[in-house]
């Protein structure tokens, strides 16, 4: 049996620093995800007066409950989507102007909702070039709450924003959605809200934050569903093929951790503990059709194990994936193509029909850290792959090359 231990979650500890930030007290991280990613979130919280003090295995946050620690800032936001949304959040309840600006990539990204949201809420917030868009600028005087209703359905990051904005605000904050993708993600946001001491309540699509603060607290990152699901679905392609992944299991926060159950339709073996998940080959790979909304993340990587399949994998619901890093469903089809894989799409769905893919391929990779990530297991079976920019697995997995060469054969980076 191969045990794999996955980087912590990078949803988890973007979450996790906005929560620590805004609490009373030093709240301390354990195993937190060291990536490009949150160590731009970090180098965000350090540019708006926020303590931050790093030491292995472990981060250390001095929260401020009253806003940022500077009354005039600059953040860079680099490509990370949780910075660019979550951090101008927390510091709209501070006082002071704080400019926020991010990569060429993240620019692309809509913002919108979440603008619209924070301008109802009587938050000075303005746009520098395409409105809905980084770069922008928030002039904090603080929130004092209220009743809003806001879209969700591009992106569950604008409700988790504001949901964590809530606690901080004058009176609270009511949030009626009227669409959500990814819902599970919202599921991480209000226990880890529970864990920092907010009081937040759910009726149907009705959110109620009361604006209690938070509290510092001693908080443990669990290890990253998402990257996990690569290492699950090599297990699940290659005969014979077996891995465990401690830290995952029935108590995991993680929607994600749900792709295991897309496999087990498949024909894998999964076994879910308390303590760890495993997944095991059986040697067969079913056909499909399945609705991935919740678990967007992880469609590329069923796309990518999709052509082994012995029928055609449809993946639905998944409109999402266009305005992530890349529009993942076109990037999808398109190396699936390359690889000589006949494949259908639609606005919200591919289809994978069952082939041979064929190398050797250079798989375009957008700058998008799961589009590697994911053609490194279709790899596994299709020499002569390679990536046009394998670097880009910094964002979330650095030492993903490394780790995923150890565990199986793997293409050449270079």
């Amino acid at each position: 049996m191969t045990v794999i231990d996955i980087p912590g979650s990078k949803s988890v500890t973007a979450r996790a620093l906005f929560l620590a930030a805004a609490a009373e007290g030093t709240t301390t991280l354990l195993r937190p995800l060291l990536s490009d990613d949150t160590e731009g979130f970090a180098e965000g919280l350090g540019s708006l007066g926020y303590a931050v003090r790093k030491e292995p295995g472990a981060w250390h946050i001095e929260g401020r409950p009253a806003g940022p620690g500077t009354a005039d800032a600059d953040v860079y936001c680099r490509d990370g989507a949780t910075t660019a949304r979550f951090l101008p959040t927390l510091a709209a309840a501070g006082h002071g102007t704080f400019r926020f600006d991010a990569s060429a990539q993240m620019r692309r990204r809509p913002l919108g909702p979440l603008s619209t949201a924070l301008r109802e809420l009587g938050v000075d917030l303005r746009h520098g070039g395409q409105d809905g868009h980084h770069p922008l600028a928030v002039h904090a005087a603080g929130v004092k709450g209220g009743a809003l209703t806001l879209d969700a359905g591009q992106s569950s990051q604008y409700l988790t924003a504001l949901l964590m904005l809530g606690p901080l605000t004058a009176e609270g904050l009511v949030i009626t959605v009227t669409d959500l993708v990814s819902e599970p993600y919202v599921e991480i946001t209000l226990a880890m809200m529970r864990a920092f001491g907010a009081e937040v309540t759910r009726e149907g699509r009705t959110y109620r934050v009361a604006p209690t603060g938070y509290k510092a607290a001693r908080y443990p990152i669990e290890p990253d569903a998402s990257t996990a699901s690569y290492f699950f679905a090599a297990a699940a392609l290659r005969p014979g093929g077996e891995v465990t992944v401690p830290g995952l299991g029935t108590g995991a926060l993680q929607g994600d951790l749900a792709f295991v159950d897309v496999l087990r339709r498949m024909g894998a073996d999964v076994e879910v503990t308390a303590e760890a998940t495993t997944v095991r080959s059986t040697g067969t790979l079913r056909g499909l059709t399945v609705n991935m909304r919740d678990i967007s993340d992880t469609m590329p990587t069923l796309a990518a194990i999709a052509p082994f399949a012995d029928g055609p994998v449809r993946i639905e619901d998944v409109a999402n994936t266009r305005v992530k890093e890349c529009d993942r469903l076109d990037a999808c089809a398109e190396n699936l193509r390359r690889l000589g894989v006949t494949v259908e799409t639609g606005p919200d769905w591919i289809e994978i029909h069952p082939d041979t893919p064929a190398g050797p391929v250079e798989i375009a990779t957008h700058g998008d850290h799961r589009i590697v990530m994911s053609f490194a297991v279709t790899a596994l079976r299709t020499p002569g792959i390679t990536f046009d920019d394998p670097g880009c697995v910094k964002k979330t997995f650095p030492d993903f090359h490394r780790v995923f060469g150890a565990f199986g054969a793997f293409p050449r980076t270079a």
